[in-house]
């Protein structure tokens, strides 16, 4: 498989252990060993382009029209963000939606590989994405 060259180099792995500051009623996932969910990848993504420019999080979500507590819950995966806030986040950090998906996607097909449940097919998650 050819390597993809761009930009935005994927996030670094994501700490698997567990984190006591996270609120209560924050989703967990059942299995820490399972694979990031998109909005894990995407909030690691975001957090490590706004301190690559050396942003704080009030200045990054005034540029994106969103607060700094609804900026804060995106980068630590609380909130699945709309395409609309994604879009609105992305062009405060000057990139673009198409280079943070790609970025995010990078992330998540260098995540630890899980293995598939028995029975479940390609063919299976092709039918469930239609």
């Amino acid at each position: 498989m050819a390597e993809i060259t761009h930009p935005l180099k994927p996030a670094e792995p994501a700490d698997e252990t567990p984190h006591e500051t996270r609120e209560p009623h924050a989703p967990r996932r059942p299995n820490p060993s399972a694979e990031p969910l998109w909005r894990d990848a995407l909030g690691h993504c975001l957090r490590r382009l706004r301190l690559e420019r050396g942003e704080t999080l009030v200045e990054t979500s005034r540029r994106a029209g969103v607060s700094p507590q609804y900026l804060s819950e995106m980068e630590r995966g609380v909130k699945e963000p709309s395409s609309e806030m994604i879009a609105a986040v992305a062009g405060a950090l000057d990139v673009t939606l198409g280079d943070l998906t790609l970025a995010v996607a990078t992330t998540l097909l260098t995540a630890p590989a899980r293995t598939a449940p028995a029975g479940v097919t390609c063919q299976a998650a092709y039918a469930l994405a239609a």
